[in-house]
């Protein structure tokens, strides 16, 4: 793999690598993204039942849940990409459904799971892309995330040729191209070794803190999202289960990690819980 540029230097007083600032989440007069009443059906079962949340602008959320929670389908309908059964999905005022052409150039999505053209090269695919968003200045806004990206080294290479390592950072430099408002993340770090996964994680926090921007984090990374995100909403059957901060739902549950939480409302353990009779439940970590 390729030099990956050093995160932050350690401080002097906690020899530990300083996380990014969190900026404040003071209410604004328009949130984010909204959704209300959000629901899709697929042949008569819901994949989206009834979901309502506002996220505010410059926080990052993270959106958790098992397989088939609906976690895809609800990114699926705030991109516009996948049309409601009823209720709205609106990011930056704009209903996703009916007007989000006022708004895609201020959004973007990145996911390991998505490939590039395999035949194009990545900066021919960054180049096409960054056409498509607009963006006046792309020869130097590609110039600029290669070095941030450290991308340089295969910009010339076909995009089916890269590691798992160099996709995800391709696949993050295309997410930023437009400078995006409102970024969409699904399990960003996926298949990453922990040294580019803690670099891709200071990206983001670099990102939110310098732009304002607000995030929305698909992963089933517990400590990731315990580290990156103000808020936490957990899904089970297109319904929402649990929201808070990481330390509001380990207080609510009575757990220690975000994980046993997860595991909790998965398997449907009643929240609200006496810590004493969380712990009779043991750590969630059996069968």
């Amino acid at each position: 793999m390729n030099a990956i540029p050093a995160p932050p230097a350690p401080t002097a007083a906690s020899g530990t690598r300083p996380s990014a600032a969190r900026p404040s989440t003071t209410r604004a007069s328009r949130p984010a993204i909204a959704l209300r009443q959000l629901t899709k059906v697929y042949n008569g079962a819901a994949a989206v039942d009834g979901l309502t949340l506002t996220i505010e602008p410059g926080s990052i959320c993270g959106l958790l849940g098992g397989n088939g929670a609906g976690k895809t389908t609800t990114i699926g309908m705030i991109m516009g990409l996948i049309l409601p059964t009823s209720g709205r999905a609106e990011v930056l005022g704009a209903d996703m459904a009916t007007d989000r052409h006022r708004v895609l150039g201020r959004m973007n999505f990145e996911s390991p799971y998505v490939d590039m053209p395999h035949r194009l090269t990545v900066r021919q695919n960054l180049d096409i892309f960054a056409r498509l968003y607009g963006i006046p200045d792309r020869h130097a806004r590609m110039a600029d995330l290669g070095r941030q990206l450290a991308l340089d080294a295969f910009l010339d290479r076909p995009a089916g040729r890269l590691s798992a390592g160099q996709k995800t950072r391709v696949a993050l430099a295309k997410a930023l191209l437009n400078r995006p408002e409102v970024l969409l993340l699904d399990e960003p770090t996926a298949s990453l070794d922990p040294d580019t996964a803690d670099w891709v994680r200071t990206m983001i926090e670099d990102y939110r803190r310098d732009r304002g921007a607000t995030i929305l984090l698909a992963s089933h990374n517990m400590a990731e999202v315990d580290r990156l995100c103000d808020r936490v909403v957990m899904l089970k059957a297109g319904r929402l289960e649990a929201d808070g901060s990481p330390a509001e739902l380990l207080r609510r549950f009575g757990r220690t990690t975000l994980e046993d939480v997860f595991l909790d409302v998965a398997r449907g353990i009643p929240t609200e819980m006496p810590a004493s009779m969380g712990s009779a439940f043991g750590s969630n970590t059996g069968p």
